[in-house]
């Protein structure tokens, strides 16, 4: 096999990361699982504060880890290794989600499984985003990231299909979106079509990380963990954590992702609940609300893809954080009685369409925006410790993820209004917005902006 076949398939098996992972992000964050936790309790309120207080106890242990298991990484050389054991603990959160059986609803040991899961992912895909200076030179990179984030959108677009056509059944009416009963003789009353939503995630990510794992491989010799290595570890760790006060670029791009990142999870994690809530939309209707965000999400993320190559990431990300802010906005004066403060006249699908609109636009701008991210923090790292920079990273984007869904769980909690409950999402975006810029378009050591 010669070098150019070898650096495709590496190409491939590092996409199919993002198309095996996506699911969890679509199928259990947003567009299924959470809204069939919003029908179960039968309280939106009640379901968004207890998603929020849940979703952030995983990301306070994620925020914690991450760092540290980056630069054990560097230290030690190994990503696949570690990829292996995060995989373990995706299939079996995911699998978990099975037994949220209806007439015997546990939330604590939902929420347990559901965040061992999320914690397995998010870790994965530390290690995997490290692999993106690998794959190609500084001016390919934000096109591969782009193409992987589209790629991924697209196999969480099919799971979704296959998941509201085939599993997921309407409550009222035990059919799925086509008019059929779950398939596999699953029965609808005891909604284990919705269910079978965490098994169906975990089989596809067992199935599609096959090529990852046949042709992504350490880029250099791996070494045992040893107590020496971990404390060398953990001394490069602090070092780096000491002088980021002096690495302003670096410094404020941590901080601006931190918030705008967080604030974009929450919609991803709320989004649903808040449709279901708020809205009252079924999980089918809610599902068909994420297909025309996942398709949007595809198209932009490989358009920003082209355009990161072009103009940089920065101009990418900034112009994708007032689109989202734009929506922020628009959750919060959207309902069943008002758009943007005018009232409406009972039953008017106004609201349905410009949410539909809406779903549009978070899966443009989220899809560019992520991807453009990644390239950004390649661009601000030290190629030596890069999988420390995205362990940082990690903790950039955690270490408020369990402030934000905690204080929409609190906003929620005080007003009793899933619309205001969701509020701190737009102070969020604009606090990143403000820190981008001091961020050096091309990286660390490039001269400070005018």
């Amino acid at each position: 096999m010669d070098d150019g076949t070898s650096a495709r398939r590496r190409i491939w098996g590092w996409f199919f990361f993002d198309w095996a992972s996506q699911p969890y992000n679509t199928l259990l964050l947003t567009f299924v699982f959470a809204p069939y936790v919003n029908e179960v309790i039968g309280d939106g309120a009640k379901a968004q504060s207890a998603w929020g207080f849940g979703i952030a106890a995983a990301g306070f242990l994620i925020a914690v880890l991450a760092p540290v298991l980056g630069a054990v990484s560097d230290i030690s050389g190994r990503r696949v290794a570690w990829i292996w054991l995060f995989s373990a603990m995706y299939v079996a959160g995911s699998w978990g989600l099975w037994y949220a059986e209806p007439d015997d609803f546990d939330l604590i040991r939902t929420l347990i499984f559901f965040a061992i899961g999320l914690i397995g992912m998010e870790f994965a895909t530390i290690f995997t985003n490290a692999m993106l200076p690998d794959l190609g030179s500084r001016e390919e990179i934000g096109r591969i990231s782009g193409n992987g984030w589209a790629f991924g959108y697209v196999g969480g677009l099919i799971a979704l299909v296959l998941m509201l056509t085939l599993l997921a059944e309407n409550a009222a009416t035990g059919k799925t979106l086509i008019g059929i009963d779950p398939i596999l003789g699953l029965d609808a009353s005891e909604r284990e079509g919705t269910r079978a939503v965490g098994p169906l995630t975990a089989i596809w990510y067992v199935l599609f990380m096959v090529p990852f794992f046949l042709w992504v491989r350490d880029p250099r010799p791996s070494s045992g963990l040893t107590g020496a290595a971990l404390g060398a570890a953990l001394r490069q760790l602090g070092g780096t954590l000491r002088s980021l006060p002096s690495r302003p670029s670096l410094f404020a791009w941590l901080g601006a992702s931190m918030f705008y990142r967080d604030a974009l999870n929450g919609m991803y994690v709320f989004g649903g609940i808040y449709a279901s809530g708020v809205l009252g939309w079924s999980v089918v209707e809610i599902g068909v609300f994420g297909i025309i965000a996942i398709i949007a999400g595809a198209l932009f993320a490989w358009l920003g893809g082209k355009a990161d190559s072009r103009f940089g990431p920065k101009p990418v990300i900034a112009v994708s954080i007032l689109v989202l802010t734009f929506v922020a906005v628009s959750i919060v004066l959207i309902s069943r009685r008002s758009v943007y403060g005018i009232p409406l006249a009972e039953g008017s699908n106004l609201p349905d369409i410009l949410f539909f609109v809406i779903g549009a636009l978070i899966g443009a701008a989220g899809g560019t925006l992520q991807a453009a991210s990644r390239t950004m923090m390649v661009r601000q790292a030290d190629p030596g410790k890069m999988t420390e920079a995205f362990g940082l990273y990690a903790l950039a984007g955690k270490a408020t993820s369990f402030l934000a869904p905690a204080l929409i769980g609190v906003a929620t909690a005080a007003t009793n209004s899933q619309q205001l409950g969701v509020s701190p999402l737009i102070l969020l975006f604009l606090l990143g917005l403000l820190l981008l810029r001091w961020v050096r378009a091309e990286g660390t050591d490039a001269p400070p902006p005018a």
